[in-house]
């Protein structure tokens, strides 16, 4: 049977989402019952999600270094639902890897429960692991503001010949000197900044380009998120939200034709309220003008609980990488980059990027 052999940098809420749906939908298969609910695609490219193989796993939190993956999904401070119970343990372990600036310094002031800490073990050999395991994609969830973290895990990446799909708003693969380097080396990547199925930034490109398409000019907009996942407490943080603040303003401005002034656009994580949990809370506002220059606002609340979003996506990407490794593709991906992620190396609307990553599926060569 074919797999997808894949490694994980960071064990949190976003991965657990993941290793939960990989097992939800093979068991799916098994049972033959309806096998495409909340996905894009059950089969991509010959692939369903059952195919996924998680061979290696690193984190740097104590609860879960050592553990196996299917146990450490469900230690603290993960917090999303448990949708599914894994029927088999996993028999790869999480190992140590490597700290840098993967944890931020105001969480020592939060309960134990609620933030990490740190392991008192030896980074093991990232690249060796990924090499001795068979791995064919990494995957980077650490946590957002993991500058050099990030960097690190493009290099062991880059040594192992492993392609890096980057779910967080650090700048690897939607910037020119990492991607060459990727390209030298032929191996395919997809990046930076996972979107949600029915996120916050989605909807709010959508209803960009919609007010613009039916003649509305948009003269002010933002997008407020609250929550109480370790995202959201590490967020609190300024000084770590700078690329994701980019990301995701930059997703928003590339769907306008004149981009606003910065000081009528505002998008970012607002606060940290714990007992949501998981659950990610967005305030959105557009205001305008339209026909004889009458003004118009719209306003929208979205309720979601955040890791499970955007699961489906990275199933997407993980398969899209896949079958650009079978083809021998390297370098950026450009169109599962432009419609899975925030911040991809070239912005595409939504309707024409999902319809090039439909034509990449079928074999047609990327732009």
């Amino acid at each position: 049977m074919k797999q997808i052999r894949i490694a994980i940098a960071g064990l949190g809420n976003c991965a657990s989402s993941l290793v939960q749906g990989i097992d939800y939908y093979g068991s799916m298969r098994r049972n033959g019952t309806e096998r495409s609910l909340g996905l894009m695609h059950y089969n991509l490219g010959g692939y369903s999600p059952g195919d996924i193989k998680i061979v290696a796993a690193f984190d740097i939190d104590k609860r879960k270094v050592g553990k196996p993956v299917s146990d450490a999904i469900a230690s603290a401070p993960n917090c999303t639902k448990m949708f599914h119970s894994i029927g088999r343990r996993s028999s790869v372990k999480v190992l140590m890897g490597r700290v840098l600036d993967g944890v931020a310094e105001h969480l020592c002031n939060y309960p134990e429960e609620r933030r990490f800490i740190v392991a008192d073990k030896k980074p093991v050999n990232v690249s060796k692991i990924l090499k001795e395991t068979g791995a064919e994609i990494l995957l980077n969830y650490l946590p957002v503001g993991s500058e050099k973290a990030t960097a690190f895990y493009a290099e062991e990446c880059l040594k192992s010949r492993v392609s890096l799909i980057n779910c967080v708003p650090v700048f690897i693969v939607s910037n020119r000197v990492w991607a060459r380097r990727f390209k030298d080396k032929g191996i395919p990547v997809i990046g930076d900044d996972v979107k949600s199925q029915i996120g916050a930034t989605i909807i709010h490109r959508c209803l960009a380009k919609l007010f613009e398409d039916r003649g509305v000019k948009i003269d002010s907009t933002y997008q407020l998120n609250v929550g109480g996942n370790t995202d959201f407490l590490n967020m609190l943080n300024s000084n770590r939200l700078k690329m994701k603040k980019i990301s995701k303003t930059e997703a928003v401005q590339s769907q306008l034709q004149v981009p606003l002034e910065l000081e009528n656009i505002h998008i970012g994580p607002s606060d940290y309220i714990p007992w949501l949990n998981d659950n990610k809370v967005c305030f959105l506002r557009l205001e305008g003008r339209g026909f004889g220059n009458v003004p118009m606002h719209l306003e929208m609340r979205l309720s979601v609980e955040d890791s499970p979003n955007s699961a489906g996506v990275v199933i997407d990407a993980i398969r899209c990488c896949k079958i650009a490794r079978d083809r021998k593709v390297g370098g950026v991906l450009v169109s599962p980059s432009a419609y899975f992620m925030k911040h991809p190396l070239k912005q595409f609307p939504d309707e024409e990027a999902k319809a090039m990553v439909e034509d990449f599926i079928r074999g047609k060569l990327e732009r």
